[in-house]
């Protein structure tokens, strides 16, 4: 095997939107993420709503009809 082709594999810190901070190895020198077990609505249990770009209005005006028809 050759010597000195592998990268330095290090410890460092991950740092998540919410705040929360995790201990990993990696070869990079520092990683964020925008989503974390800490906040994610699968492990929480509180469903967050995330729209972009208005979405859901969009959704809603194209389906008004439909919904209005099946009341």
């Amino acid at each position: 095997m050759r010597s000195d082709i592998h990268p330095k594999y290090q410890d460092i810190t991950v740092v998540c939107g919410c705040g929360n901070e995790v201990e990993i190895g990696s070869v990079n020198t520092e990683m964020t993420v925008e989503i974390c077990s800490a906040c994610h609505p699968f492990f929480t249990g509180k469903q967050k709503l995330i729209d972009t770009a208005g979405r859901i209005e969009k959704f809603k005006k194209r389906y008004a009809k439909h919904f209005e028809e099946k009341k």
